[in-house]
């Protein structure tokens, strides 16, 4: 496979990337009992990333993206659905984790190997000289380079308001 042009497309971003802030990447860690007492869950910090799109690209590796949560202190409330309360469990779970409050923490993600591509669990792929990118579920690839080109143009020059 062409696992390396997909890496040397890869390093070539974290070059232009460089000073470009990053975000917090990190761990769900379900609470452990203490005396018997449930402690609540907190998000571990595992790293930091340039997010781009679905990837999220670290100093020596590239992940899948999974969920971004906003840090935020736990507040009682009432929930319309199941899917608010959990959300709102792990912007806490983020806050419990040392998250400051308003920023943003990646968890669920998982790392890929550029050099074995699995098309069903990775939104990275080569066929034949092509480093390809899936950049949803539903949507079709797109050249790599041309991605990450786009990505890193976002990031370094983001929208008004944005």
């Amino acid at each position: 496979m062409n696992g390396a042009l997909t890496e040397q497309l890869l390093s070539a971003a974290r070059a232009r990337l460089g000073e470009t802030p990053r975000e917090r990447i990190g761990e769900l860690q379900e609470g452990r009992r203490l005396l018997g007492i449930p402690r609540p869950a907190r998000i571990v910090a595992r790293g930091t990333a340039w997010h781009l799109g679905v990837l999220l690209l670290t100093d020596d590796g590239v992940l899948a993206t999974g969920d971004i949560v906003r840090s935020r202190a736990e507040v009682r409330r009432g929930f319309a659905a199941e899917s608010q309360r959990r959300r709102a469990e792990l912007a806490a779970a983020a806050a419990r984790g040392g998250v400051p409050e308003g920023e943003t923490v990646h968890i669920g993600w998982h790392p890929i190997d550029p050099a074995r591509l699995d098309a069903a669990s990775s939104p990275l792929a080569v066929r034949g000289d092509d480093a390809l990118v899936r950049w949803s579920a539903a949507g079709g690839y797109m050249p790599l380079e041309r991605y990450l080109d786009e990505r890193i143009d976002l990031l370094r020059h983001p929208p008004e308001r944005a």
